[in-house]
């Protein structure tokens, strides 16, 4: 009989930012093996229905049972919002996202009783981190702020220059004066702003990385159901996608700090 923790984990996004779970990951679990598919193709899963989002979501969970995964992480705010509920439903595999783990980490970090979400549009509508938060400490104050052009400047390697610390400014400005003890990078591209964002709320404030927090809880799942990896089992990646467009090495580049990645084009229709 195969031993289930030799499987790999799987990792889907929408696009290419859950690359920062990705590289938490491989920090946290160097035994491990990791299947990232990021849908290239359908991207941003922000401004599209729940329904739809769902949908994407079931078909990319397939593709990854297909690799025989042990464990599912769902690295894009959005589809976490909204699709968790439905995959547990239709999967046994266990599954975990990434707006638990940032919650649970904002509500034990925070130094005052309020704290603060950023992320994209389709994930401040939903109001999953508030709701989230809430269950853990029902009088936690939660400011939402939505930063849609974030992620845009990310992908143009804009993370640290006088453009996008003025953008910040304009988001984040009314926030400083709140006495904010903890704020969620509510989107996985944002930890790549850590310095612009801690710049622009001051050397105090908390920020806590989804992509961190979704690697911790990663590992403990591991452990609860008694699948993590040994220390003799060879780790790895690879990386799939459905769209390979001409800016991905760069883009990816800025998330993993490699310039060679093992990348194949998969078109999802053909393969669930």
């Amino acid at each position: 009989m195969k031993d289930k923790s030799l499987s790999p984990i799987g990792v889907f996004d929408s696009g290419l930012g859950g690359l920062t779970v990705l590289a938490e990951l491989l920090k946290a679990l160097p035994n491990e093996k990791i299947i990232y598919l990021g849908d290239t193709a359908r991207v941003p899963y922000g401004n599209k229905s729940p329904q739809t989002v769902i949908r994407y979501s079931l078909e990319n969970t397939r593709f990854l049972l297909n690799k025989s995964v042990k464990l599912l992480i769902v690295a894009c705010n959005t589809a976490s919002a909204f699709s968790i509920d439905a995959i547990r439903s239709a999967f046994s595999v266990p599954c975990i996202g990434v707006i638990q783990p940032g919650a649970r980490a904002a509500v034990q970090k925070a130094f005052s009783s309020s704290v603060a979400v950023i992320g994209t549009s389709g994930t401040i509508h939903s109001r999953a981190y508030p709701e989230a938060i809430h269950r853990l400490n029902p009088d936690m104050m939660v400011f939402e702020k939505a930063c849609p052009l974030f992620v845009p400047l990310v992908e143009e390697g804009w993370v640290d220059n006088h453009v996008t610390e003025e953008v910040a400014r304009i988001y984040l400005g009314h926030l400083t004066g709140k006495n904010i003890g903890a704020m969620i990078l509510g989107c996985t591209h944002y930890p790549l702003l850590k310095p612009v964002i801690s710049r622009v709320m001051g050397p105090d404030i908390m920020l806590i990385d989804s992509a961190e927090e979704t690697a911790y809880e990663a590992k403990n799942t591991l452990k609860d159901f008694g699948l993590l990896a040994t220390n003799g089992a060879q780790g790895g990646y690879q990386i799939f996608v459905t769209d390979l467009h001409g800016q991905f090495s760069k883009v990816a580049g800025l998330f993993l700090k490699e310039h060679r990645l093992p990348v194949e084009q998969v078109a999802l229709d053909e393969m669930v």
